[in-house]
């Protein structure tokens, strides 16, 4: 054993960094891609305000940001590996029977218009149509803490088409138009894959919507509960025929009995307490499962509704699918650390997420 280790002199935490970029280190390569990449690591968990370029090269000691820029827009490494490794370290620490994935997007604002995939689209990180990037993004959750793992950026097919921006910014010819429900399938099927234990798979309206999520879930036996909007369409055949609804018509017919308080999870006043209300879906093609469609409403203002759909075990209880739901919010907090360590670079030209090989 080091003397480093046995004297105390290296700490805990100092230990844990070094065998992370043992592990990691093999993605990047050549040995001046790995340096940079420890230097970058370290720069990120530094107490420098801004994580410019420019910062984390003064913070390692250089005198130019070169370095620390090449390796998110010129270095050649396995993004994709480097993934592999973060989600495998994240089901060890973090894996646990009842944990979840949860899959959203996030908006990137841009100035310019030659970042790979940047366009006038929805953000709703603004919360409004913003000249920016799109990234879709899987978290995973448990009892244990949350950490993103797994991201693809969001090609909008006026990029995919165009041949002159495709060369100009080395977007691979592998790469062609995805919607984001088709990219969110494949990233939870790939973390599913993987042996990421799963109780359930939470989502917002524009994925709940997607009848091939849910079907390619429903396939898995994967539990789910996924957001819809209110005036999703509804067919059932009934004993009159054909029979159309929606969420929100349903919920108005709901007796006041049926409406019962449950906590969403905790926020930054405490406990988020709402009224909930499950109804019956029709299900006959998986045995011991059920649908249902979940409505969460304000308290105060009982016109404030929310709906999902949920695909759960037979004898689910009203309370488990409401802790359900509410656990989506986990990876707004991912994004939101993910924020103050966000890093400034002239990296524009890299295809996806990360190095030149995501």
């Amino acid at each position: 054993m080091p003397v480093a280790v046995w004297s105390g002199s290296l700490v805990a935490w100092e230990r844990e960094l070094a065998a992370l970029k043992e592990r990691i280190g093999p993605v990047f390569g050549r040995a001046e891609t790995r340096a940079t990449a420890g230097a970058f690591l370290d720069g990120l968990l530094s107490g420098v305000a801004r994580k410019t370029g420019w910062l984390l090269a003064e913070q390692a000691g250089l005198e130019r940001p070169y370095r620390m820029q090449s390796l998110l827009g010129r270095s050649r490494w396995d993004a994709d590996g480097l993934r592999d490794r973060v989600r495998a370290d994240v089901i060890e620490a973090l894996g646990d029977r009842d944990g979840v994935l949860v899959v959203d997007e996030t908006g990137f604002l841009k100035k310019g218009e030659h970042s790979v995939g940047v366009a006038r689209q929805y953000s709703g990180t603004a919360g409004r149509i913003e000249n920016c990037q799109i990234g879709v993004f899987l978290a995973y959750a448990s009892r244990y803490g949350q950490a993103l793992i797994d991201r693809r950026l969001y090609l909008p097919d006026a990029w995919a088409q165009d041949e002159s921006k495709r060369a100009k910014a080395g977007v691979p010819e592998e790469i062609t138009f995805a919607t984001k429900p088709e990219i969110a399938r494949d990233l939870i099927a790939a973390a599913l894959d993987a042996g990421a234990p799963c109780a359930w798979v939470l989502a917002d309206a524009l994925y709940g919507s997607d009848s091939r999520l849910r079907r390619m879930l429903e396939t898995r036996r994967q539990p789910y509960v996924l957001a819809v909007r209110s005036n999703h369409r509804l067919r059932f055949w009934t004993e009159e025929g054909l029979d159309e609804t929606d969420p929100a018509a349903m919920a108005d017919a709901l007796a006041s009995e049926a409406w019962v308080p449950h906590a969403a999870g905790e926020g930054s006043k405490g406990l988020r307490l709402y009224e909930w209300a499950r109804i019956a879906l029709p299900s006959t093609a998986n045995p011991g499962f059920e649908h249902w469609l979940l409505i969460r409403r304000s308290r105060r203002e009982p016109d404030q509704r929310a709906y999902s759909f949920a695909f759960a075990p037979a004898g689910v209880s009203l309370g488990e699918l409401a802790g359900a739901a509410g656990l989506r919010w986990t990876i707004e907090e991912c994004f939101e650390r993910a924020r103050t360590i966000s890093v400034s670079t002239t990296a524009r030209h890299a295809p996806g997420m990360g190095g030149t090989g995501t």
